[in-house]
């Protein structure tokens, strides 16, 4: 995977025009799915659609949807025979595939505008397009000031890389039966009612910033589990502040991305601190050079420059040998490695070196 240039030069021209139109392309396929003309034409199978049986049955000027089709036509979603629409596998994949979904609305409701200036992100190595959101330092302040709209499609985009992973981590958590567990990032409080939920005697503390505490707490009270959930309000990014003592297990998922490495360094030697001769430390990532296929990898490097423009300007989903190298300058050993947890998730079972 990404050792060898496996295209023709006819396709790699081909592949340059569509890279150059690629924000044509994107918007034409979203509003081609938002406006229900990829699932209209699915509908016909293979009798397919006019222009005018389209138009009859979508509320957008007929010039438009006239555009919109053939645009579709150039990007492979349809095919036209006698006049006639019908839709292609990528087509149907643009409407019907989940990944595609939340990928897509992330973009659109999130990236989209800040990428614009993604150039003077990597220069400055600051988030400079997160100011098409909001004025805060790093996204994650932000969350809870998000509209409806931006607040979904950020949640199921990162839910969805974890709602898989979640089941299949926890019995290997569990396996060594911790008492308490410290919830490190623990955003929605997702994980933590699943492991309340898992394992009916376990204690947990959420450490996060107090604006992410306020989702958690709703999850937790919702849950009514108020009496085996507690939270530690913290900047993970002050090295001053120690991480709360005391717990069986340390818990860190889709989290140290969110850093750069100095940070992650920084973040790993407060939770070494933190820990027991006993303690363990479980690390869920997403590392593009495990995955199961280059689209999986493909989705996970251009999130990195998510990352990089809009998130906080200095973190990246990471390469496997990047995040090691950080758990031995940090003090910490991995004992258990396992890898497609979930499918696309790496666990990493650590203690003190």
């Amino acid at each position: 995977m990404f050792n060898v240039d496996t295209r023709s030069a006819y396709e790699a021209k081909l592949e340059a025009q569509r890279i150059a139109f690629a924000p044509v392309m994107f918007q034409a396929c979203r509003i081609l799915r938002d406006a229900g003309i990829l699932e209209l034409i699915q509908k016909s199978r293979e009798t397919g659609m006019t222009l005018n049986d389209v138009v009859s049955k979508i509320s957008l000027p007929r010039y438009g949807i006239k555009v919109l089709l053939e645009s579709g036509l150039g990007i492979g979603l349809f095919c036209l025979n006698d006049g006639r629409y019908t839709i292609t596998k990528l087509g149907y994949f643009m409407f019907r595939d989940s990944m595609t979904r939340v990928n897509m609305d992330v973009v659109h409701d999130v990236c989209y505008r800040g990428l614009f200036d993604l150039d003077k992100s990597i220069e400055q190595e600051k988030p400079v397009g997160l100011a098409t959101l909001g004025d805060w330092s790093t996204l994650y302040e932000g969350l809870s000031s998000f509209t409806p709209k931006q607040r979904e499609s950020w949640l199921a985009f990162d839910h969805y890389y974890s709602d898989a992973a979640f089941p299949a981590a926890l019995p290997l958590v569990f396996a060594d039966k911790p008492k308490r567990l410290l919830d490190v990032g623990g955003n929605t409080g997702r994980w933590a009612i699943q492991c309340a939920q898992f394992d009916t005697e376990v204690q947990i503390t959420i450490a996060d910033l107090p604006q992410q505490l306020g989702f958690a707490t709703g999850t937790v009270n919702k849950n009514n589990l108020q009496s085996r959930v507690d939270f530690f309000p913290t900047n993970l990014l002050d090295d001053s502040i120690p991480l709360p003592g005391g717990h069986d297990a340390i818990w860190m998922s889709q989290f140290l991305d969110c850093f750069s490495e100095r940070e992650i360094v920084s973040i790993l030697r407060r939770a070494a601190q933190a820990m027991t001769p006993q303690s363990k430390l479980y690390i869920l990532e997403l590392f593009w050079d495990r995955q199961p296929n280059e689209t999986a990898a493909f989705c996970l490097q251009q999130t990195s420059l998510y990352f990089t423009c809009i998130a906080n300007g200095n973190s990246q989903m990471y390469h496997s040998a990047d995040l090691l190298r950080c758990l031995a300058e940090s003090g910490l050993k991995v004992i258990e490695d396992h890898n497609e947890v979930g499918q696309y998730h790496t666990l990493l079972k650590c203690r003190m070196a």
